[in-house]
């Protein structure tokens, strides 16, 4: 004889719900169909839950991207005490160029939905990389006004990477030939000779290098700029 139900037997069979685990599901969502996806009523259905429930943990739709992007800017490492400066920034690079690879879906979050928001009125948890990287700035001798310009060429450059990275577009990855491979060979010779021409550069695009090479030139310089104010 099947045992009667206990009243709460159902969402115990569940779990408890939980912020951490909404956003969680609303991110793992958002990963594999898209930010279009992300609403109240699919992700209680992937969580198996009244889409009204989860107004307790997201007033909107809006919070929910806002923790789907602090959920992902929380799993960025940045040590503002470290007294290398450039090491640091170049791990602070690489490791959101990691997660942008991990999150593309998120990525637009990320770069364009801060500019809807006043600065003082977005999540806490997107804001605290600019503090840190700040922080790190200041302590390494930049000036605040010279560390706040540092941090926008900074960001400036890494977001374009991420951008120019994952637009990179391949038309056929079996072709060998790199001008077949981008589709290159649709283009006019005549009026895009030198794109044409780097073909096998264009096809064999390391981003970690590009990154690398970008850091490089511009740690160059920001160094040079301290260097001279120290003087």
């Amino acid at each position: 004889m099947a045992s009667a139900r206990t009243p709460g037997s159902t969402a115990a069979r569940k779990g408890r719900l939980s912020r951490e685990l909404v956003l969680a599901k609303a991110l793992e969502l958002v990963d594999a169909e898209g930010l279009d996806a992300l609403t109240m009523r699919r992700l209680g259905q992937e969580l198996g839950r009244d889409p009204m429930s989860l107004y307790r943990y997201a007033e909107n739709r809006a919070a929910l991207l806002d923790g789907v992007t602090e959920l992902v800017l929380n799993q960025l490492s940045i040590q503002p005490k470290d007294p290398d400066w450039k090491a640091q920034l170049r791990h602070i690079a690489h490791s959101l160029r990691s997660l942008a690879l991990q999150h593309p879906n998120v990525v637009p979050l990320l770069v364009t939905r801060p500019l809807s928001t006043p600065l003082g009125m977005r999540p806490l948890g997107t804001l605290r990389p600019l503090e840190q990287i700040l922080s790190l700035l200041i302590e390494a001798g930049f000036a605040p006004p010279d560390a706040l310009h540092v941090y926008r060429a900074y960001y400036g450059f890494l977001y374009g990477h991420i951008l120019n990275e994952l637009q990179e577009f391949v038309v056929d990855p079996e072709e060998n030939e790199a001008l077949l491979r981008l589709g290159l060979h649709r283009l006019p010779p005549r009026e895009f000779p030198r794109l044409r021409s780097l073909g096998p550069d264009l096809a064999t695009y390391d981003g970690s290098a590009e990154l690398d090479q970008g850091l490089s030139i511009l740690l160059s310089g920001l160094e040079s700029q301290l260097s001279v104010h120290a003087g």
